[in-house]
């Protein structure tokens, strides 16, 4: 006989706490290739910056691919009585289903969800958020994201750091485009 555990849906771990490291994953609802579009990765960096600027959040690695993100991040402080990544996920997703409205209606049905708190849902509820406790781990997970867009499948760049939306010409060059970055060495 079965155990109940092994019908159970797995659930990945979303909950983080402050002053932690976490690599953290979100994901498109469906996996919706929304962010093949350039004003939505700006969008994502840009909310990532006012959290940086506000010291919300410090920001060690990212990556913005298709239809998902990558972030080293750690959360320093509540934006009021709300968690940092909630008010990332949120903003995000308010101004994404706000251009949907205007310039895409066609492709803003993907995102309508049956929900009591919402008419629409732009990351899927199973974000994964990894505890970087080591300098091992974060380099392992530095190394993942920065190669993510070189991977076969969706060959993004000829190297890292010629991928744009990420943190790899920073950590190749020093310099950071986006004004967003901390070095991970400054915690580990």
């Amino acid at each position: 006989m079965k155990s109940s555990n092994q019908f159970r849906k797995a659930i990945r771990n979303s909950r983080m706490s402050l002053n932690e490291v976490y690599f953290w994953t979100s994901t498109i609802k469906d996996w919706k290739k929304l962010l093949n579009q350039e004003k939505y990765k700006k969008l994502v960096v840009d909310c990532l910056k006012e959290l940086v600027e506000k010291q919300l959040i410090k920001v060690y690695a990212f990556v913005i691919m298709p239809n998902h993100i990558h972030l080293i991040w750690e959360l320093c402080s509540k934006n009021g009585r709300e968690m940092p990544h909630a008010s990332f996920s949120k903003k995000t997703a308010h101004e994404i289903v706000k251009d949907l409205k205007s310039n895409h209606v066609n492709v803003l049905k993907h995102f309508k969800v049956q929900e009591t708190e919402r008419e629409y849902r732009v990351w899927q509820r199973d974000a994964l958020a990894i505890l970087m406790d080591t300098k091992f781990k974060v380099e392992q997970k530095i190394d993942y994201i920065h190669t993510n867009p070189l991977q076969e499948r969706w060959n993004l760049a000829e190297s890292p750091e010629k991928y744009v939306w990420s943190s790899a010409k920073y950590y190749e060059t020093g310099i950071d485009d986006f004004g967003i970055l901390t070095h991970y060495m400054e915690q580990f």
